[in-house]
């Protein structure tokens, strides 16, 4: 069972200062902080931005991205000049190609985004309730992120790794007994997987990313932030 923890992710300032990103996940990996020599290369990406100044925000030519406001209560995105009010927790599609800028008419923000590249992925983001009686499973190709509330994760027996859209599963060990239930802080990341599935029982909202691979898609190329 694997977890993210937002508290130990390396915040990445935006080139206008209008922000910060912290990444939760990518692939291909993106290349080392302040690595020079290694240009940022991703078919898709999954992280969280804080938002402190109106302003632009970065294109991301042949990508497709899903925006959604998990702190703050509203984020006007102007998408081609298409103003577009933003409520928390209603997540909204758009072209990475677009030129888009973000107002804050009451006060900051933090959003979670999810790019992925045409034509060789999809992402999508879904808003759920937690229950304390019905666990909500992760499965493979998934993230359930803490928005709000308190929640704890646990697995049963695992008899082989975690996969990731785009890359091979992690190699199969031996069969393990199920793993105590651990608490989740706000914005803790769980991988999901379907030899172990996670699942996560609590109180408060769960964001869940999936990202999908297109049928006959084919990674290839750079995408530049």
């Amino acid at each position: 069972m694997e977890i993210i923890r937002y508290a130990e992710l390396k915040a990445q300032p935006w080139r206008n200062g209008g922000g910060l990103t912290r990444e939760l996940a990518s692939h291909p990996a993106a290349a080392p902080a302040g690595d020079a020599t290694v240009q940022d290369g991703w078919d898709w990406r999954v992280s969280i931005a804080e938002v402190s100044k109106a302003g632009g925000f970065s294109t991301f030519p042949g990508m497709d991205r899903v925006l959604t406001v998990i702190d703050g209560e509203l984020l006007l995105l102007s998408v081609d000049g298409a103003e577009h009010p933003l409520e928390k927790y209603r997540p909204f599609r758009f072209s990475g190609d677009a030129d888009s800028a973000g107002a804050l008419p009451t006060g900051d923000v933090r959003d979670l985004n999810v790019i992925t590249r045409n034509g060789v992925f999809k992402g999508y983001t879904s808003i759920v309730e937690l229950s304390k009686k019905r666990a909500h499973p992760v499965f493979a190709g998934q993230w359930g992120i803490l928005l709000h509330g308190h929640a704890r994760v646990s697995s049963p027996g695992r008899t082989g790794g975690a996969a990731v859209p785009g890359g091979a599963a992690a190699s199969a060990g031996p069969s393990e007994p199920e793993l105590a239930a651990v608490e989740l802080n706000r914005f803790d990341a769980v991988v999901g997987s379907d030899t172990a599935t996670p699942e996560i029982l609590g109180r408060g909202f769960l964001a869940v990313v999936s990202i999908d691979r297109v049928s006959g898609g084919t990674e290839s190329g750079l995408a530049t932030d």
